[in-house]
C-alpha cells in the first residue's frame, strides 16, 4: 500500500469516526431526547454486558471435561442474578460468583 493510499483511507476513516461521533453530539446540544429514546439508549450497557457475560458462559467446548465442568459456571451464574436481583451490588455479585464458583470447584 502506498503512502498517499495509506492516508486516504487514514483521512477518510478519520473523518467519518468524527462525524459520527461529533455531529450528533453539537445537533442535540441543549435538547431533550423523548422518553422512548432515551429508555433505549439505556438499554444498550447492559445489553452489552450480557453478550460479553453470554460468550464467555456458553462455548462449543463447554461439556469437554465432563457435565459438571460444563455446569459450573451456569450455576454460579444463576447465584450471581440471585444476588443482582436482591442487592443491585456489583460488588456482591462478584463476591457470590466468584465464591459459588470456588465451592463448587471443591465438589
Amino acid at each position: 500500500m502506498s503512502t498517499s493510499d495509506f492516508l486516504t483511507l487514514y483521512l477518510t476513516t478519520l473523518v467519518t469516526m468524527l462525524a459520527c461521533r461529533c455531529i450528533p453530539m453539537f445537533v442535540l446540544k441543549g435538547r431533550d431526547l423523548p422518553e422512548k429514546v432515551s429508555e433505549a439508549l439505556g438499554l444498550i450497557p447492559p445489553a452489552a454486558f450480557a453478550a460479553l457475560v453470554a460468550n464467555d458462559l456458553f462455548s462449543t467446548t463447554m461439556f469437554s471435561n465432563g457435565v459438571w465442568a460444563g455446569l459450573m459456571p451456569l450455576v454460579a451464574s444463576l447465584v450471581v442474578v440471585v444476588v443482582a436481583r436482591k442487592t443491585k451490588s456489583l460488588i456482591w455479585c462478584v463476591i457470590a460468583g466468584v465464591g459459588c464458583y470456588v465451592l463448587l470447584t471443591l465438589i
